[in-house]
């Protein structure tokens, strides 16, 4: 359906959409905060409610220096362990300048592995050192098809620089997705919080 501006192209005219046109939005689940926590899970809120559902992990602090966030998915047991296919690219540059990098992360991808998917390489620990960002899990209650998921994340990396990863892949399972749990590769979360939204 299209809108009909006035003469002068000015919005000013439009004083309200159309049924016919619905926004999507962010509709809070929950909320997790980390203090001193070994693991944030997520296990319920997570159905077919939704079709897609993002957890924004904000300035996930570890208590080990150059420790991983990561993530892993429970598909109807009492584990997290579901079989995932992924790959990981980054960015990267130092606060000192010089030579930045773009760069396939063979190490951090897993190949129809069920371990732990890193999210961020080396975080720092120190005061003011943390990593935010966010992972879109589409369709996880469906039991036709592989379920994917998208992750951007930035880190104070533990050698003072700022580095982007990106993370994409599926969970190679048609059962449902039903559970989602966060850690550091090392040590607990310090600090941080994570908050689960269901995308209308």
């Amino acid at each position: 359906m299209a809108l009909n501006f006035c003469n002068n192209n000015s919005l000013s005219a439009i004083t309200s959409i159309p049924a016919a046109i619905s926004g999507g939005g962010l509709n809070l689940i929950s909320t997790q905060t980390a203090s001193s926590s070994s693991t944030l899970s997520f296990t319920s809120g997570i159905d077919s409610t939704y079709k897609e559902y993002i957890f924004k992990f904000i300035n996930m602090h570890p208590v080990t220096d150059t420790a991983k966030l990561q993530v892993n998915f429970r598909d109807g047991s009492t584990a997290f362990d579901a079989t995932k296919t992924t790959t990981v690219f980054n960015a990267q540059h130092p606060e000192a300048g010089g030579d930045g990098e773009l760069s396939y992360q063979a190490g951090n991808d897993i190949a129809q592995g069920t371990g732990y998917q890193d999210l961020t390489r080396n975080t720092g620990n120190g005061n003011d050192e943390s990593t935010s960002g966010m992972l879109h899990l589409f369709d996880p209650s469906n039991t036709t098809f592989v379920k994917h998921f998208i992750c951007e994340s930035n880190s104070y990396f533990g050698n003072d620089q700022t580095e982007k990863l990106h993370i994409v892949g599926y969970c190679n399972v048609t059962a449902a997705i039903d559970g989602v749990d966060f850690k550091f590769s090392s040590g607990n979360i310090d600090s941080g919080v994570i908050k689960l939204y269901g995308v209308s």
